[in-house]
């Protein structure tokens, strides 16, 4: 009998923890909502499903990318290759880190209008006042909607942020597009700024023209329509971004972000690396979360939380019915 016990004793800890990294699992605690949001759900998974332990360590993109190449952060929920190009790229063609795959294909930036000024809105009693703008083509003819407080007889465009990459791209637009005579560059001085230009006109249900981007609360929480312009191509893109007179505009590149992990950790840890690369999620699904958290003042593990409660039949994809049971346990009521 006593042998049994002392067996049971001994294989005890083996048997313990599904994790197959014994030290915290390291994330990239990059230095914006979105990032903090997956690493919320990704670390809740890892460390009620797998039973590992999780960690994360603060800090901006480049110096974030370079940990993980150099191995002292295990896991990047949200690669910008076009942002990190230099850095990323030498850390692959040095196998340093690996691709796991696409956390969401589908990060926008555009022009935006309210959909209740081309579809208007019966319970909020607004008729649409710009019932035919699909593209930037057609905002010659609704000027007067957008209307410029300050300067008469243009329309207001709020810019990107001044000083942001961004807004020289706008500005370039603006120029090829032909509508610096209808249009005053108006650009906010912080994103703030921009989000409550945005916010206000439409919790009034006036006329706003503004671009923004995705993922982000403001795409979450109000009803935008994005404008049509011409086709992004690489020739007439590189052209602008480098001369703010190219005579041709096209829309921005819509880009696919990246689950990015260093490479000796993914090789010690194949069942959380199948487990990443399942990982997936949309724009859409993002701006939700932030919005959420936005709303209900709350933090991201508090959205990942909700985001578990509310979508079950997507993270379940990504991890098997044992380490599915386990995970929706442990979600709050």
């Amino acid at each position: 009998m006593r042998f049994l016990v002392l067996i049971f004793v001994l294989i005890l800890p083996s048997v313990a923890s599904a994790c197959e990294v014994s030290r915290p699992i390291v994330f990239a605690g990059l230095d914006w909502e979105s990032a903090a949001f997956h690493n919320a759900v990704a670390r809740f998974i890892l460390e009620n499903g797998y039973e590992c332990k999780t960690d994360a360590i603060p800090g901006s993109t480049i110096p974030m990318m370079q940990g993980v190449a150099q191995g002292d952060i295990d896991v990047a929920m949200e690669v910008w290759k076009d942002n990190v190009t230099n850095v990323w790229q030498r850390a692959l063609e040095h196998g340093k880190v690996k691709e796991l795959g696409v956390n969401f294909p589908d990060a926008e930036q555009g022009w935006y209008v309210p959909r209740y000024l081309v579809e208007g809105d019966l319970e909020r009693n607004i008729k649409p006042l710009a019932p035919g703008l699909k593209s930037v083509t057609d905002l010659p003819t609704y000027k007067d909607v957008f209307s410029d407080p300050e300067e008469k007889g243009k329309g207001r465009f709020y810019n990107c942020v001044a000083g942001w990459n961004c807004e020289v791209i706008n500005s370039a637009k603006l120029k090829a597009y032909g509508l610096s005579d209808y249009y005053t560059n108006f650009r906010p001085g912080t994103g703030a700024a921009l989000a409550a230009a945005i916010g206000g006109a439409y919790l009034r249900g006036e006329p706003i023209l503004a671009y923004y981007w995705t993922p982000t609360w403001v795409l979450g929480k109000y009803d935008l329509i994005q404008l049509n312009e011409p086709p992004w191509n690489q020739t007439d893109w590189d052209g602008l971004s480098a001369d703010p007179e190219y005579p041709r505009a096209v829309a921005y590149p819509v880009v696919s972000v990246w689950i990015g992990v260093n490479t000796k950790f993914a090789n010690n840890a194949p069942d959380l690396i199948k487990f990443l690369t399942a990982y997936a999620t949309s724009a859409a699904l993002v701006n939700e979360a932030l919005s959420y958290m936005r709303e209900h003042n709350v933090e991201a593990e508090d959205a990942a939380r909700h985001f578990l409660s509310m979508y079950p039949k997507v993270w379940k994809s990504w991890v098997d019915e044992t380490i599915a049971t386990r995970v929706q346990a442990a979600i709050p009521p």
